[in-house]
């Protein structure tokens, strides 16, 4: 086993416009608990810590995959899997020595996981009206840099439809004045008994 081993694979998702470089949605992960001793050297390190770092990866970034026509490219000393839906760009950011197959299946798992979730409508201004859809997916994708799903239809419905057991059961409730009025008087009534009884 290698001692750089760790969960921690992911150092950003990107989604950014083609066309002006601009970002539509941009997640950096880092690990939540650093290692003592170790500065900037340990796996899944952050080393875009401020805005303007971030901004200046982004700008060249681009500007190096907009002419390639391959899938993945190390620039800045990380590995950067990519794939181009209509005007958009999605970025998926990892160390250096992590591997490439993973990373790919994270992009391929938020380009298809998109496509379902916007009906194969996956461009700039569906990706924006949706924002709240596309950075849930990403959610249930990564983590803190942790890969958790890569299967586009789990995380699909993940994201479409809240989970049967957590949604209470709303039928049958009176919101009147006057069911609410009802509602009080059996709360009192109940809490009335209960002081009686001691608790």
């Amino acid at each position: 086993m290698a001692p750089n081993m760790s969960l921690f694979s992911i150092n950003a998702i990107l989604l950014l416009s083609a066309d002006d470089g601009s970002r539509i949605l941009a997640k950096y992960y880092s690990p939540p608990h650093i290692p003592t001793n170790m500065g900037t050297d340990y796996p899944g390190a952050q080393p875009y810590t401020s805005l303007k770092d971030q901004k200046a990866f982004e700008k060249g970034l681009l500007e190096k995959t907009t002419k390639q026509t391959n899938d993945i490219i190390l620039y800045d000393n990380r590995i950067v899997v990519y794939k181009a839906e209509s005007d958009v760009m999605l970025y998926v950011v990892g160390g250096a020595d992590e591997n490439e197959v993973m990373l790919y299946n994270v992009v391929l798992a938020l380009r298809d996981s998109l496509n379902i979730l916007l009906k194969n409508s996956v461009d700039k201004r569906t990706l924006i009206e949706n924002y709240d859809l596309a950075s849930l997916c990403l959610d249930e994708i990564i983590d803190d840099g942790i890969i958790l799903e890569t299967d586009p239809v789990v995380i699909a419905s993940r994201v479409s439809r809240p989970p049967a057991q957590d949604v209470p059961n709303m039928q049958g409730i009176d919101l009147s004045e006057e069911g609410l009025l009802k509602i009080y008087q059996f709360g009192k009534q109940k809490l009335g008994e209960r002081l009686r009884q001691g608790l």
